[in-house]
């Protein structure tokens, strides 16, 4: 049964709640730890950040501390029992690194995801020996990542899309996404097959973006990105950015509108589903 919640937002929410509601009492953080007997401010920090999963006792402390109204405080518990569940199927994944676990965490709750990729196949179309490739890629530049365990765990995050109640998702991919390179020709073959039968899925879209249809400022982004909305819309919208060892989270609305103004200039300039497939097709057959 699928998350009614993202996890990593909740945090981010009630993070964002939590705070409000100290700068509304006019209280510091030192000034809330010591009333609570915490050590360090770190832990108030982190929290208020959604950095951290909360315990819910320390959120029952902390609402008492800011005098909460009995309302508020019931619908300020059910967004932290939320934030601190470990409940889900990527539970039994104890090899899932940190940041595949985030991305994870975001797509189990999420109404929308659409995928922007100018270079590789985004994670979620990804047949497993063409995740095997790009994981072993990864592997050369940290050779701690773990390449089974982190193809496992990439290929059970692929039953969001076909889960009982999915998420629409959206992939836009530029054109050389759709070029084999050095992919051997078995592997190519079999993830262009996969791509088109993904595209027959009532909650999938898949747009190319051709290199003669340049976007409104003639400019393609370079930096892979994601966008995802909720089903609760006082969750925050949430940018995902991947680099290289990292990845940077955006929820700032501003932020947010910018990228989905990119993308709707992406999608106006890429190629409809049909042309897609149709295009997709013809590669396979070649």
């Amino acid at each position: 049964m699928p998350l009614p919640t993202s996890p990593v937002i909740r945090r981010a929410r009630l993070g964002a709640e939590l705070r409000q509601l100290r700068r509304r009492e006019a209280l510091t953080l030192e000034q809330v730890c010591d009333r609570l007997g915490w050590a360090s401010t770190s832990k108030l920090s982190r929290i208020e950040l959604g950095q951290s999963r909360p315990d819910l006792a320390d959120v029952l402390d902390l609402l008492d501390v800011y005098q909460v109204p009995p309302a508020q405080r019931d619908a300020l518990i059910v967004i932290a029992r939320d934030a601190a569940t470990s409940r889900g199927w990527w539970r039994a994944l104890g090899e899932m690194g940190e940041r595949q676990r985030t991305y994870a965490e975001l797509e189990a709750g999420a109404a929308s995801i659409v995928d922007w990729q100018p270079a590789v196949v985004p994670g979620l179309l990804q047949t497993p020996a063409y995740a095997r490739l790009r994981v072993t890629a990864g592997h050369l530049v940290d050779p701690t990542v773990d390449v089974e365990g982190d193809v496992r765990a990439r290929l059970i995050r692929h039953d969001v899309l076909r889960r009982e109640d999915p998420p629409r998702y959206t992939a836009i991919l530029a054109e050389a996404v759709c070029e084999a390179g050095d992919t051997p020709p078995e592997v190519w073959r079999e993830q262009l097959r996969h791509l088109v039968d993904l595209a027959e899925l009532a909650n999938v879209t898949i747009r190319l973006l051709p290199r003669d249809r340049a976007p409104r400022g003639g400019v393609q982004p370079l930096t892979p990105y994601s966008c995802y909305s909720f089903p609760d819309p006082a969750d925050p919208r949430t940018v995902m950015l991947e680099a290289l060892t990292t990845d940077v989270r955006l929820v700032a609305p501003v932020d947010v509108d910018r990228y989905e103004r990119l993308t709707g200039w992406l999608l106006e300039a890429a190629l409809t589903p049909e042309e897609t497939v149709a295009a997709l097709g013809w590669r396979l057959a070649d």
